[in-house]
């Protein structure tokens, strides 16, 4: 179910915290072991970066602030099979969790009902992606420590 690079849909996703369900996407950064920890980003149309910054596509990395986010155009190719998304999509490094992996199959037992292989990211994005979070001062250390 869970790979590096994978792009995951879920409808609907159940945050841990328990108070909200939704349609999601699932980036998987890092399988760290197989049936435990599975660390991921849930990326999100919605910008949080300031007004006086521009960044179409990449890494942006404002550690005055504490903000890091890796942007995805929607003209970008994501998949290696060729998916886009259909709006600018960011994915910010304080938003990275870890996921028990046994949660995830427990509570999404069936492919194509319960979630979606999405495509596995394209290889340059995602190796861009990761260098992203490796580098970034707003990243968790034992985040980055997982990815590099």
């Amino acid at each position: 179910m869970f790979e590096d690079g994978q792009i995951l849909y879920f409808d609907p996703f159940y945050f841990k915290n328990g108070n909200t369900a939704k349609a999601k996407y699932f980036v998987v950064l890092k399988v760290c072991d197989e049936q435990k920890c599975i660390l991921a980003s849930l990326p999100t149309r919605k910008e949080t970066i300031p007004r006086n910054e521009v960044i179409e596509s990449g890494c942006l990395e404002l550690p005055e602030i504490s903000l890091n986010c890796f942007v995805i155009a929607p003209d970008e190719v994501v998949t290696e099979c060729g998916k886009r998304f259909d709006f600018k999509t960011h994915l910010y490094g304080h938003q990275i969790d870890d996921y028990e992996s046994s949660v995830l199959r427990e509570t999404y037992q069936i492919e194509g009902t319960d979630y979606f292989i999405w495509g596995k990211m394209e290889a340059s994005i995602f190796k861009r992606l990761v260098d992203c979070f490796t580098n970034s001062t707003s990243v968790k250390r034992k985040f980055k420590r997982l990815l590099g």
